[in-house]
């Protein structure tokens, strides 16, 4: 039977029946095998196979390969040993979980450290606070026995001698410094309008030049020392605020003795040639010179001031010696190491200050037992 080409065959599952095969010569030559065939518009008359679904038993829970995806993604159904249903329910951890469990570690971390801090901070207000500031008057102290001037036991009035020139003769002063104040001095310099002429002046015992800035710092540093001996040993700070002023006190004082040492005032011309001390000269200079002693830094220096017209235009020519002295030198660097100190436990307090609601016994009654 010839079909169209756009026909497909179906094959049916029937026998194979097998026939003699005949040749021309009418010999027997085997059998051969035919198929039938039955085009595909006819019914099939062998019915399909009966198929049941896969089961697999794992673990006492048996699943059926044909539904192999229940239809809640929550629960899956199995059959128990009794044949009855019972629900296995999946949990899940949800992002949102994740982000509860982690806040609640971050909230626990900040907590054991504000307990950490609290504790160091008590520690500092009762202990090192004090510690700190005994080594501190420790440091004051000595650097008061080093001032020429009488200061906790120290009895001062030291004398020393100094020689500042500038050479060649342009200025020489030999003088004595005793204490605060220059006790003797004799003076020699050469006027700039006149470089031949010799400038002669002193200064006597009856009338010594006073050094005001040595008095300045050494009153600067017995109120810091003052301010340390307000704060009994067994005072206990309660907050950093009440550290914090006690030790700004402190450091502005501090700050007043160096900068009086380093730093010193300057006056105008008129009112050195008026100024007090120039009185102390003898004998007095004529009203266009002045001379000036004063310190800056580690030096006692002298200068000499003369006021010059020139067509009618004031102007002044100066002149200055200077010498070292060391007492000086020992003064800055214990006043330098002094601040410092002061600035380290500042810092320290600072860091606690940001902790607005940190005071001695604001912990908990479990955590005072650290």
């Amino acid at each position: 039977m010839q079909q169209s080409p756009t026909a497909t065959n179906n094959w049916s599952f029937q026998p194979l029946h097998r026939q003699r095969s005949i040749g021309a010569g009418g010999g027997n030559h085997g059998y051969r095998y035919q198929l039938n065939s039955v085009p595909e518009n006819n019914e099939l008359t062998t019915p399909p196979p009966n198929c049941k679904p896969l089961q697999i038993q794992i673990g006492g829970i048996s699943s059926a390969a044909a539904n192999p995806f229940p239809a809640s993604a929550s629960a899956t159904a199995s059959v128990g040993a009794a044949g009855e249903k019972t629900t296995t329910k999946r949990r899940y951890i949800t992002a949102r979980k994740k982000t509860k469990t982690t806040m609640k570690m971050l909230v626990d971390t900040e907590r054991e450290e504000a307990l950490n801090l609290q504790i160091e901070f008590e520690w500092v207000l009762r202990q090192e606070v004090h510690a700190i500031l005994k080594q501190l008057r420790t440091i004051l102290v000595e650097c008061a026995h080093r001032f020429p001037v009488p200061l906790y036991e120290n009895e001062g009035k030291k004398t020393e001698k100094f020689i500042l020139s500038v050479s060649p003769d342009q200025l020489k002063a030999v003088l004595t410094l005793t204490g605060d104040a220059i006790t003797q001095a004799d003076i020699s310099f050469k006027l700039c309008k006149a470089p031949s002429q010799t400038q002669r002046t002193s200064i006597t015992h009856d009338s010594p030049w006073k050094l005001q800035q040595v008095q300045d710092a050494a009153n600067h540093l017995q109120t810091a020392i003052n301010h340390i001996d307000d704060v009994d040993d067994s005072y206990h700070f309660k907050t950093s605020d009440e550290v914090l002023h006690v030790i700004g006190n402190i450091l502005d004082a501090l700050q007043r003795g160096r900068t009086s040492l380093l730093v010193p005032k300057k006056k105008p011309i008129d009112e050195l040639i008026k100024g007090r001390n120039m009185k102390s000269l003898v004998p007095n200079l004529p009203e266009d010179l002045a001379v000036s002693f004063y310190l800056q830094s580690h030096k006692l220096i002298i200068a000499v001031y003369q006021l010059l017209n020139n067509q009618g235009t004031m102007r002044f020519d100066s002149r200055q010696a200077e010498a070292s002295v060391q007492w000086l030198n020992d003064v800055l660097l214990l006043l330098m190491n002094g601040q410092k100190l002061c600035q380290q436990l500042k810092d320290k307090i600072s860091v606690f200050s940001v902790y607005k609601d940190f005071t001695v016994g604001s912990r908990s009654p479990s955590a005072l037992s650290y």
